[in-house]
């Protein structure tokens, strides 16, 4: 008997240490699962009361604990949980009561990254107002665009951006958007300052009756993003997503006592997630106008930083700037983001230390994500039985050329064998429903897939191709359709293509990233038929790129073509373009190269070709 029960405790023991070989993500799969299901049932019951618990409800309780605590460090300045929550009640007051916002009006942000942005934020879901944030690059047309489909009533602004406000405020008192600087002067006539008002006004709590209709289903952000095609477009965040949301930094195990450095944009829904997971974790932002490489390792000391939220790109700078003995001088135990390659993955850690990589993958307007939260190299996140149960996605055949999914003799789309690279599609249903854009129905329309693997059925199209190993391991490996990303934005083409083809010699256009060795994402590089009898003008282009577009879309090579292929359902062909990249010594059509330093599109030699390729040229 005493052998029997040695055996049995010598099993107990062994069991564990079986478990970790033949299932070595067994634990972490089971604990990320129920870190999942406790969020969804946290969110459900704050959503079932009456009235529902939302995102401004979790940060006023947080000043309620955490009154005095930092909860911004921006340059010198320190602001606390309750600094933020009394500057957003004096611009609630006069939002409502001076600028004339009505509960359910939407107010357009166009702010860079200060800790105002948060306080606007909370004021305006005080008054019960939608907060749509607006990439402060964005210019003309554009700016247009966003304001009028997310119905803007308010354009709220600092004096930094009075170039691109006077070059369309005309326009925007015909439509009748009323524009307010945040300062405390005004440069610009017919726009007036806030600042001074703001703080006369009464910095005591709102009353809940400014924003009592305020449901799950409400819009609490719209966040832009260029999607597939054409100008960019307002992801609906409901208050029921934004609290979902919040949960990011609690999946990643970020705790109250955590510092996290955000230098990535507010208008972007990872930045701005950042701050929003902060808030409901209790713990304190490190806040950067904008991303440095010289300042980040001194800003990670100064501040005590100890989680990281990155894009692939910015990773990439760190990791190329000059080697100091100090690479290791820091307290950061985690970094959270998306994007980043597997030679960069490993030289960050090789050289700043042992630090937890999150590698997320999702979109703004998704209705599912995934974390690799193994730590696992190169993956974008994981898969389990456990979360193949709450997620029910599929990765089916895609047709590059034709640019749309492979169906069957049934018209069903063809799921993909493990190891296969296939489009990401995600089933849409009351758990995860697909909040679409404001505006045009057919943006939201187009990224639904109907009938995919049954009659009746609905899918979100992400763009994305993705690949699945037999561990359960998501990699990502292209975007499908007319985006491409280059310093971590979405870089539209037709948006790019409609902006040159207003020159005088441009007859047809077509735009395309290619990839660049060494570096995130793709570059940009436009394919141009010329106006019979016209010469192509390198500084006439280069002018009107940085006269309409942000720098990270300027195309950086134009190709010369006789002939713009297109598809027999007349839409362009560009596999082959990409395929072809930018090497002179394979293309015998024209090349040019953007040289910032002459101001113009200069012809493409092996030269420039090769400093490129070998990162002796910034691009």
């Amino acid at each position: 008997m005493l052998d029997l029960y040695t055996a049995a405790l010598g099993l107990l023991i062994l069991l564990p240490l079986l478990g970790n070989f033949f299932f070595p993500y067994f634990w972490l799969d089971l604990t990320a699962f129920f870190r999942l299901l406790h969020m969804g049932y946290r969110c459900h019951s704050y959503l079932q009361r009456n009235p529902p618990f939302t995102f401004l409800d979790i940060f006023l309780a947080r000043v309620q604990k955490y009154s005095e605590k930092p909860l911004i460090l921006f340059e010198d300045e320190i602001y606390s949980y309750r600094d933020i929550d009394r500057h957003s009640n004096q611009i609630a007051r006069v939002l409502k009561g001076y600028v004339g916002l009505k509960e359910g009006d939407t107010m357009a942000v166009f702010l860079k990254n200060i800790p105002a942005y948060l306080s606007v934020w909370m004021g305006l879901a005080k008054i019960g107002c939608t907060m749509a944030c607006i990439n402060y690059n964005i210019r003309l047309r554009s700016l247009l665009h966003v304001l009028k489909s997310c119905k803007a009533k308010v354009l709220l602004t600092t004096p930094d951006l009075k170039d691109a406000i006077e070059d369309v405020l005309p326009t925007l008192n015909n439509e009748g958007i009323r524009v307010f600087y945040l300062s405390k002067d005004s440069p610009t006539e017919g726009v007036e300052a806030l600042l001074e008002r703001i703080k006369l006004s009464s910095a005591e709590s709102v009353p809940f009756s400014f924003r009592a209709n305020v449901t799950p289903k409400s819009t609490c952000l719209y966040i832009f993003t260029s999607g597939t095609t054409g100008l960019p477009k307002a992801a609906n965040l409901s208050q029921k997503k934004v609290l979902l949301g919040s949960h990011l930094l609690r999946l990643c195990q970020v705790h109250a006592k955590d510092v996290v450095y955000i230098p990535l944009p507010l208008y972007h829904s990872a930045g701005l997630l950042g701050l929003v997971g902060c808030i409901d974790m209790g713990a304190t932002c490190a806040l950067r106008s904008k991303f440095s490489v010289s300042h980040y390792w001194d800003d990670c000391r100064r501040y005590h930083v100890t989680v990281i939220q990155y894009v692939g790109e910015m990773m990439r700078y760190l990791c190329n700037a000059p080697k100091k003995d100090s690479d290791r001088d820091h307290s950061v135990r985690a970094a959270i983001g998306n994007g980043m390659r597997v030679e960069v993955w490993k030289e960050f850690l090789n050289r700043f230390g042992p630090i937890q990589i999150y590698e997320l993958y999702g979109a703004t307007e998704g209705t599912a994500g995934f974390i690799n939260y193994t730590g696992k190299v190169g993956a974008v996140g994981r898969t389990s039985f456990f979360i193949k149960k709450l997620y029910n996605y599929k990765l089916v055949q895609y047709d590059v050329d034709a640019e749309q999914p492979v169906r069957d003799e049934k018209g069903f789309c063809i799921p993909v064998t493990t190891g296969q690279t296939g489009l990401m599609v995600v089933k849409i249903n009351k758990t995860h429903p697909f909040e679409g854009y404001a505006g045009d129905r057919q943006n939201t329309e187009k990224k639904i897939l109907q009938d995919v693997l049954k009659k009746g059925d609905s899918y979100f199209n992400t763009g994305d191709l993705l690949m699945e190993d037999h561990e359960g391991f998501l990699y990502f490996q292209d975007r499908v359709g007319d985006t491409f990303r280059w310093k971590g934005e979405n870089v539209a083409t037709t948006e790019v293509e409609m902006t040159l083809a207003i020159l005088d010699f441009i007859q047809e256009v077509s735009v395309y990233g290619v990839p660049v060795p060494g570096h995130e994402g793709k570059i940009g590089m436009a394919a141009i038929r010329l106006k019979d009898g016209l010469s192509f003008d390198g500084k006439k282009l280069f002018v009107h790129t940085n006269d309409y577009l942000p720098s990270y879309a300027i195309p950086r090579f134009i190709r010369i073509q006789a002939v713009l292929e297109i598809t027999g359902t007349f839409k362009q062909r560009k596999g082959h373009l990409v395929r072809d990249g930018f090497n002179p010594a394979t293309i015998s059509e024209p090349l040019f190269f953007l040289d910032d330093s002459e101001k113009n599109y200069m012809p493409m030699t092996e030269e420039i070709y090769h400093s490129i390729v070998e990162k002796k040229r910034k691009l």
